[in-house]
């Protein structure tokens, strides 16, 4: 609030505001599209698969955002209505609760992107073995130990938020995961000709490997949507926390709004990905809305 404040007095840049309105509309929106490949995925047995529980996982984290973003703007309307206040234990309490919720939705989408990256590298290059590497059991004992530790390290973040040695960690871990990840996908796409030709001989194995590189460049635009709708709120939160009171910070923070509205339209895209690049989730929803007819 103070910064805030202090940005109308050091800038000409006015404050971006998005309506409410919007807000909820495109977190309704999102958290139903993700709520809809969950159920696809478990109503569908041959989506029992590592891959489709690690989108599962990525689906999650993309709801936590569109939630956290709703309490967000609920909470923000009763403190307008007066039913709250801006100084109180309880709410102090809530807001800790929700930059939790907000930790934990990045921290779990860069680490399911992760998790379906490192699946789609041992699905190309050890394909003839990837069943017995990534078994069912294995993939949900590497969500396990995901999610615990993004819990863990949400609930620390947002109790000690305001400590630069907090703040640092947690900011450069998202390009720190970011250029991993990418190192992953040049390597991928690097060696994945070549070994191509070395399982030219075998059987279907043409249909195979058109299969996997579909599924890395699906990754890659799930990458893409990921860094174009996240990192501008990082960046908010580096601006924020080292040159608040800088004129060239204080204007880019003026759109603080517009950056919690991409993070939303994260959700509602991802979705329309996994629809679009996956016939097998494509029928499945088609059966479910048939169904419901």
């Amino acid at each position: 609030e103070n910064i805030s404040d202090f940005s109308v007095n050091m800038t000409d840049c006015t404050q971006v505001v998005v309506p409410e309105e919007v807000f909820f509309t495109i977190a309704a929106v999102g958290i139903l599209e993700n709520l809809l490949v969950l159920i696809a995925v478990v109503r569908n047995k041959n989506l029992h698969l590592p891959m489709y529980f690690f989108i599962c996982s990525l689906a999650i984290s993309d709801m936590l955002g569109s939630l956290y973003k709703t309490l967000e703007n609920i909470f923000i309307i009763l403190c307008k209505m007066g039913y709250l206040t801006r100084r109180g234990d309880f709410e102090k309490k809530l807001d800790d609760a929700m930059d939790s919720m907000f930790i934990l939705s990045l921290l779990g989408s860069i680490f399911s992107l992760l998790a379906i990256a490192a699946d789609r590298y041992i699905t190309i290059f050890y394909a003839l073995r990837y069943h017995n590497i990534m078994t069912l059991r294995r993939a949900v004992v590497i969500l396990a130990i995901i999610w615990m530790f993004c819990a863990g390290s949400s609930i620390a973040i947002a109790l000690f938020s305001y400590e630069a040695a907090t703040v640092i960690p947690f900011t450069i871990l998202f390009p720190l995961m970011m250029f991993f990840i990418l190192c992953l996908y040049v390597h991928m796409f690097l060696l994945a000709r070549s070994h191509a030709k070395k399982i030219a001989s075998l059987p279907t194995s043409t249909v195979h490997q058109r299969t996997n590189m579909k599924g890395a460049i699906t990754l890659t635009i799930f990458l893409g949507v990921f860094l174009c709708c996240w990192a501008p709120f990082v960046l908010h939160i580096l601006l924020a926390r080292f040159c608040p009171h800088n004129p060239y910070c204080a204007c880019y923070m003026s759109i603080f709004h517009v950056n919690g509205t991409l993070i939303m339209c994260n959700a509602i895209i991802d979705p329309m990905i996994f629809a679009f690049r996956s016939p097998e989730l494509r029928s499945t929803f088609k059966k479910m809305f048939c169904c419901a007819r």
